[in-house]
């Protein structure tokens, strides 16, 4: 074959793969404003890999616990790997991969997913999904969440799924096409307006109250995936009033715990011991805290970690310490800047 037409091959070749990368570049969404929730998975993969405590679930960890309050006060250097409804067995595979990079020495799992047995929706899909990098755990969690209507190829090449997202484009997509604003702090979303809880609804009685044999199924994967690895598991149930969590599932989560030998707390027990008071310390009526309610239920974890578990102090270490410095000056920032657009009614 000809030199010339080679070259034009590959050159034509190079300038239609190109094209379709920046394509996809400025179509699939960044998450950078509004709803943020999907950047958060993705901004792992920027820090040091050394922590000592991972949390994983949905909105009730992200939402919920303050790493910087956890270092500031134990000195204890942790992660929040959350996801807005993170099902079970995505936080398995999220586990699963982040025992790639590094291996804690105590992983915290809220309980709330395991009211799911099968697949959901797939924007929730897409933000937890999206931001994993590439490795077998993901191929195994996108092939274990895609709903009925989803394709898995739309997940290899997002612009399968984004191409005719052209007329929501806005200022974000192209000032982020390549790289993104932090939206989390260690993986913790942080909120400082207050919205009393009111008017709870009552809770829906349901038709059957036992947990689905997939959502047991991935919470004894993580069991052993923690005991294979010499980790800790703590299994939470955070103190949102909403959703409800029902007492015969508490209960079922009570004899789980009890059976494998895990530590379970449910926070919603010890709202009056931690000092959770819900007329100051959620955002958005009970469903999830505030700054402030997050920092309570941080200091009350950090106690529990550092007396029940084999996590340790590690504010000796100077150069963690300055990465934490640096860290805290965007917390306060982060923290101030909400403040000053509450005082100017923007929230």
């Amino acid at each position: 074959m000809n030199k010339k037409v080679i070259l034009r091959f590959f050159l034509s070749a190079f300038i239609v793969l190109g094209s379709l990368y920046f394509l996809q570049r400025l179509l699939v969404p960044k998450y950078a404003s509004g709803i943020v929730e999907g950047a958060m998975i993705a901004e792992y993969y920027q820090e040091e890999k050394n922590h000592d405590v991972i949390f994983i679930g949905d909105c009730e960890v992200y939402e919920n616990f303050s790493p910087q309050v956890l270092w500031d006060d134990f000195g204890i250097n942790s992660y929040i790997r959350g996801s807005a409804e993170q099902l079970i067995w995505q936080s398995y595979y999220i586990l699963e991969d982040t025992l790639r990079y590094e291996k804690p020495k105590a992983v915290v799992f809220n309980i709330q997913s395991m009211q799911f047995d099968k697949p959901q929706k797939e924007a929730y899909n897409r933000m937890t999904l999206d931001g994993m990098e590439w490795s077998w755990s993901k191929v195994k969690s996108i092939k274990a969440s895609m709903t009925d209507k989803e394709k898995y190829l739309d997940y290899v090449f997002p612009i399968l799924r984004y191409h005719s997202r052209w007329n929501e484009l806005s200022k974000d997509d192209i000032n982020y096409m390549f790289k993104k604003p932090k939206v989390s702090h260690n993986g913790y979303y942080m909120r400082v307006d207050v919205k009393p809880a009111g008017n709870i609804p009552d809770p829906k009685p349901l038709g059957d109250y036992h947990f689905g044999k997939n959502a047991y199924r991935y919470l004894d994967d993580i069991v052993e995936l923690c005991d294979a690895n010499d980790i800790q598991l703590v299994l939470v149930k955070a103190p949102s009033l909403y959703p409800f969590w029902y007492d015969e599932w508490e209960e079922q989560i009570v004899e789980y715990a009890k059976e494998k030998k895990l530590p379970y707390i449910n926070f919603l027990k010890l709202t009056e011991e931690i000092g959770i008071d819900y007329n100051t310390d959620t955002y958005d009526g009970g469903l999830h805290m505030n700054l402030s309610g997050a920092e309570k239920l941080s200091r009350y974890m950090g106690a529990y970690l550092i007396n029940e578990t084999n996590v340790s102090d590690r504010r000796g270490d100077a150069k963690l310490s300055k990465s934490w410095e640096e860290k805290r000056r965007l917390y306060e920032m982060d923290a101030q800047k909400q403040y000053e657009s509450i005082n100017e009614g923007e929230y």
